[in-house]
C-alpha cells in the first residue's frame, strides 16, 4: 500500500503524528467546543484507549505559546480563523499525564508524582534567569529542581502547592494565565486502591487539585481526563467551577473515539472497505451521548494488521491492553440474580440498572450494584436508548467485549470445578460404573451454579461446544485417565474418548443440544445411534479395550439427560 500514510499504532503525541505524516482522524472541533462552552475546570470521563491522551496533546499543541501553527493545517480548527487568531499559541501550558504514577507503596507513588512534576517544570528552565521574576520567585522555581540520590525531591508541602506555584511563575513570565491539562487523573487512585494506600493518595491529590484548580488566580482553564468520575466529595471538594462530561453527555459525544463515518473513510483510504462489517461487529457498539462510537485503538490496530495481511482476523486489542479484572470481580461476586443478568447480556439482551457516575474506589466492592456502574464507565458495558431517572439499559457493546465475558466465565467455572472435588469425583465414578442418575444429578447442579455463555441465536453445534468444555473441565481432574477430545475414530470424530486406568475399559461420550426440554430423551438416543453408526469405539478396541460404555448426553439450557449402553 505504497503512498498511504503510516498508521499511528500506539502513538498519542499530536506533534509527532502531524510532523511525521501519520494518519490522523480530525478531532480539533473539541477546541472550538471547549471555548464555546467555557468551563474553568472540565473533566472528561471515557474508557481507556479512546483517544483521551491524544486529544490532550492536541490541546497543548494548539494553546501553548511558541506552537507550530502548521500542525493544524487542513484541519477543522484551521478554518475558524478568528478563533485561531485569538487563542492559538497564546497561553503557557502545564501538561501532566498521571498514567505512570504508580508504586507498591505510597512513598513510591509520591516519588513518581514528584518526578513527573519535576520533569514538567524542567521544560521551563528559562524561568531561572528571567528578569521578570523576583528573587523569591526564582527560589520557588529552584525548588522544582532539587535532586537527592539522582531523583527530583520535594517536601510534602511544596508538592501539594507545586502546580499552583508553577502556574503563577508562568503567568508572571508571560503575562498570560496558565492552562493546566491533567490526563488520566484517576490512575494513581486506582493503583493506590489496589496496593492499599488509597486514603493517602486521595489526600495528596485533593491537596494538589485544591490549590491548582480552586481559587487559582493564575489559571485560565483546566482540562482533566479519566476513566472514572471520582466522587466530588472525595477529591474535588469545594470546586464550584467544575464541569463534568461523562459518556452519557450529548456534549462532546464525538470528540473521543471514531464515528461510523470516520471508520468508513479510514477503511476506504486504505482500500479495506470490504472489512467494514467485521470491524463494526467487533469494535462498534459504544454509545456516547446520542452517538454510536467505535474504539479507536481497536480500529487502528486492525487496519494496521490488514495492511500487512488482508486475511488478518479481528483480535481483542483493547482488552489485551486494559486487563479484565473488573469482569472477573463481577463474575466472582455474582449471586443467582446477577448470573442470570450476565447470561442475558451475553445472549445480546439488555439489563436495566441504576448507575452511579460518581464513586470512590473504596465503594466499588461494597455492593455488587456498584460494579455495574464501574463496568459502564470503563467500557465493558454501554447504554442503549436513553437514561431514565438514573436507570440505564446496559448491553455488551461488541464481539470483542463479549469474548472477554466468555473467557472470564470459563476461567471462573474451571475454578469452581477444581474446588468441588466431591462432585467431580462422583461424576467420574459414575462414568466408570454406568451410574447415569449420579452423573445427571451432579451435572445439573454444576449447570445451575454456572453462568451460561450461550447465545440463543447460534447453531446447536456451537452450543454443544459450551457443554463440551464443561465436561472436559470435570474429566481432566482425574489424572489417572487419558481423555481425548474430538478424537478421530471409526468414520468420524468422537466428542470425548476416555481411557481409564483399567486397560480393558473404555468410555465414549457423545453430546447433543436438545431442541426443547421434551427432546432430551430423543437427543440422547440420537447420540448413542451416532456412536454405533460411525464406529467411535474403533480406537478403543484397537487399544485392546473391549469393555466399552457409550454415553449419550443431551443438554437443554441448564438441564441434562444421560443414558448409557454397553457396546
Amino acid at each position: 500500500m505504497t503512498g498511504q500514510k503510516k498508521l499511528p499504532v500506539g502513538l498519542d503525541d499530536f506533534r509527532k503524528i502531524r510532523e511525521n505524516q501519520f494518519y490522523y482522524v480530525d478531532k480539533t472541533k473539541l477546541i472550538e467546543q471547549l471555548l464555546q462552552n467555557w468551563g474553568e475546570v472540565n473533566l472528561f470521563t471515557r474508557p481507556r484507549r479512546f483517544g483521551k491522551t491524544l486529544n490532550m496533546s492536541m490541546l497543548k499543541c494548539f494553546f501553548e505559546i511558541g506552537t507550530d501553527v502548521t500542525l493544524f493545517d487542513n484541519l477543522y480548527i484551521s478554518e475558524r480563523k478568528e478563533l485561531c487568531e485569538k487563542y492559538m499559541g497564546k497561553y503557557p501550558v502545564i501538561f501532566l499525564s498521571l498514567k505512570d504514577v504508580d508504586g507498591l507503596s505510597y512513598e513510591e507513588a509520591e516519588s513518581a508524582f514528584v518526578q513527573l512534576i519535576g520533569r514538567e517544570a524542567a521544560r521551563f528552565s528559562f524561568l531561572r534567569e528571567s528578569t521578570k521574576l523576583s528573587d523569591i520567585e526564582k527560589k520557588q522555581y529552584d525548588a522544582f529542581s532539587v535532586i537527592k540520590n539522582g531523583k527530583y525531591w520535594m517536601d510534602k508541602g511544596f508538592l501539594v502547592s507545586s502546580l499552583r506555584v508553577l502556574s503563577q511563575l508562568l503567568c508572571r513570565f508571560y503575562g498570560r494565565k496558565t492552562l493546566i491539562l491533567i490526563d488520566e487523573y484517576d490512575v494513581p487512585l486506582d493503583k493506590a486502591f489496589q496496593h492499599g494506600y488509597y486514603a493517602q493518595m486521595v489526600s495528596l491529590i485533593r491537596g494538589i487539585f485544591g490549590q491548582a484548580l480552586k481559587t487559582n488566580e493564575f489559571l485560565q482553564f483546566a482540562v482533566l481526563t479519566g476513566c472514572l468520575r471520582i466522587s466530588k466529595e472525595s477529591i474535588f471538594t469545594g470546586l464550584n467551577n467544575f464541569k463534568v462530561y461523562a459518556a452519557d453527555d450529548v456534549r462532546y459525544e464525538e470528540a473521543f473515539g471514531f464515528t461510523n463515518e470516520e471508520v468508513e473513510k479510514l477503511l476506504t483510504d486504505y482500500r479495506l472497505q470490504n472489512h467494514f462489517w467485521e470491524v463494526k461487529e467487533w469494535y462498534d457498539g459504544y454509545r456516547f451521548g446520542n452517538a454510536d462510537i467505535y474504539c479507536p485503538w481497536d480500529v487502528i490496530n486492525y487496519v494496521d494488521d490488514l495492511s500487512g495481511n488482508d486475511k488478518a482476523q479481528p483480535k481483542a486489542y483493547w482488552i489485551n491492553s486494559s486487563g479484565n479484572d473488573l469482569v472477573k470481580r463481577l463474575i466472582e461476586k455474582a449471586d443467582t440474580t446477577t448470573r442470570d443478568e450476565i447470561e442475558q447480556l451475553i445472549a445480546g439482551n439488555a439489563v436495566e440498572k441504576r448507575i452511579r457516575l460518581d464513586l470512590t474506589y473504596d465503594e466499588i466492592d461494597q455492593r455488587i450494584e456498584n460494579m455495574w456502574s464501574v463496568l459502564f464507565t470503563t467500557g465493558y458495558l454501554t447504554q442503549t436508548g436513553s437514561e431514565t431517572n438514573g436507570r440505564y439499559r446496559l448491553v455488551i457493546p461488541n464481539k470483542e467485549v463479549r469474548e472477554v465475558f466468555i473467557l472470564q466465565i470459563r476461567e471462573w467455572f474451571e475454578q469452581v470445578i477444581a474446588n468441588d472435588r466431591a462432585s467431580t469425583e462422583k461424576i467420574n465414578r459414575g462414568f466408570l460404573e454406568g451410574k447415569t442418575e449420579d452423573i445427571q444429578q451432579e451435572l445439573t447442579m454444576f449447570l445451575g451454579e454456572t453462568i451460561s455463555i450461550l447465545d440463543t441465536r447460534v447453531r446447536n453445534e456451537e452450543k454443544e461446544i459450551f457443554y463440551h468444555g464443561i465436561l472436559l473441565g470435570i474429566l481432566k481432574n482425574n489424572s489417572g485417565w487419558a481423555v481425548k477430545s474430538n478424537r478421530e475414530s471409526g468414520n468420524g470424530f468422537a466428542d470425548i474418548l476416555i481411557k481409564p486406568k483399567n486397560p480393558d475399559t473404555g468410555i465414549i461420550l457423545e453430546l447433543k443440544y436438545a431442541h426443547s426440554i421434551n427432546d432430551l430423551d430423543q437427543a440422547c438416543e440420537r447420540a448413542l445411534k451416532q456412536i454405533k453408526d460411525r464406529g467411535y469405539d474403533q480406537e478403543l478396541r484397537e487399544d485392546g479395550r473391549n469393555d466399552i460404555l457409550a454415553y449419550g448426553i443431551a443438554f437443554w439450557k441448564k438441564r441434562c439427560r444421560v443414558v448409557v449402553e454397553k457396546i
